[in-house]
């Protein structure tokens, strides 16, 4: 009777000077940001404080924080929803546009204009919302408001300048739009070629092809990117304070001078005149719109990691 000795254990490679040093600076990056993170989050409570703790007459409103930041979270949710609405299905027509139905040779040009976008600073999105876009708008808004009041979300008045939550949405939209569809496009180009070719195969029409094999693979990557361009709309501050006009409250009309503000636009406005209390109370706003954009990309990046791999070969 014979017997098999275990083969003796194999030492593990020698790391080189380089891998060493990258991989600690990596591992460094992570932690720091980490730091900065949990750093930011302490300083934003400890300001805060003072505004959740001080007596409701104290503060601006009268009312308490919970009701000076409630319409600030509505406008703020609002005008993202409105964007990313918007947005969404442009973006994934625009990204699968490029994918399969450019020519190659303009395929990469064209996806770096739309890329582009993403360039443009924010503050020249709310000039050209306020001196282009929202004119613009005006006789729409005037028809809305006759022929669709009975929709409380054109009960109108319209309003004169055009400067309304529906015009803030849409320069959000175009200002997200780069994000979802540069995300789209790299899913959509990793969808399995086996499977696209397989389809073809079938008597599947270029369409129907990515109907049944593109859009599936890529269904968690689109929402991914989505909630990332939410989170982006989430914290947008000058676009939103040039050309919404903002009057406070709560209101679903999105055709009228009635506006809720956002938490980052509102910061904008007032901080420079604001002193003692009311600095804290808008840091408390600064609080909440942290905790919202972070809860949205961790969100999106649990989405993305859960993106189901096909099977087979691409």
């Amino acid at each position: 009777m014979t017997t098999t000795s275990a083969p003796p254990p194999q030492p593990e490679p020698k790391r080189r000077v380089g891998d060493r040093v990258f991989a600690g600076s990596a591992k460094g990056a992570g932690i720091l940001i980490l730091v900065v993170l949990a750093g930011v989050a302490v300083f934003l409570v400890t300001e805060a404080w003072p505004a959740f703790t001080a007596s409701p007459a104290d503060l601006a409103g009268g009312e308490g924080v919970l009701s000076y930041v409630a319409p600030l979270v509505f406008g703020t949710l609002l005008a993202a929803v409105i964007a990313l609405l918007i947005a969404t299905p442009l973006a994934v027509a625009i990204a699968l546009f490029i994918t399969y139905y450019v020519p190659r040779r303009l395929a990469a040009g064209l996806g770096y204009v739309v890329d582009l976008l993403a360039a443009i600073p924010s503050i020249v999105y709310g000039f050209w919302g306020i001196a282009a876009l929202a004119p613009a708008l005006v006789p729409f808004y005037g028809w809305a408001e006759r022929n669709l009041g009975f929709i409380p979300f054109f009960a109108g008045p319209a309003s004169a300048t055009g400067r309304t939550m529906l015009t803030a949405g849409l320069v959000l939209a175009v200002m997200i739009l780069p994000i979802i569809s540069a995300i789209s496009r790299e899913v959509f180009s990793q969808a399995p070629l086996l499977h696209r070719e397989a389809a073809l195969a079938l008597g599947a029409t270029r369409w129907e092809m990515i109907t049944m094999a593109v859009l599936p693979y890529g269904k968690s990557g689109i929402i991914g990117g989505a909630m990332l361009g939410l989170g982006r709309a989430l914290g947008e501050t000058l676009a939103i304070a040039l050309v919404l006009s903002i009057s406070g409250g709560i209101s679903f009309n999105l055709i009228s001078n009635t506006n809720p503000g956002t938490i980052a636009a509102n910061i904008a406005l007032q901080f420079p005149e604001s002193t003692g209390l009311d600095v804290n109370t808008l840091i408390a706003s600064g609080l909440v719109l942290f905790v919202i954009t972070l809860a949205v990309n961790m969100l999106a990046r649990w989405v993305v990691n859960r993106r189901a791999d096909f099977s087979g070969a691409n």
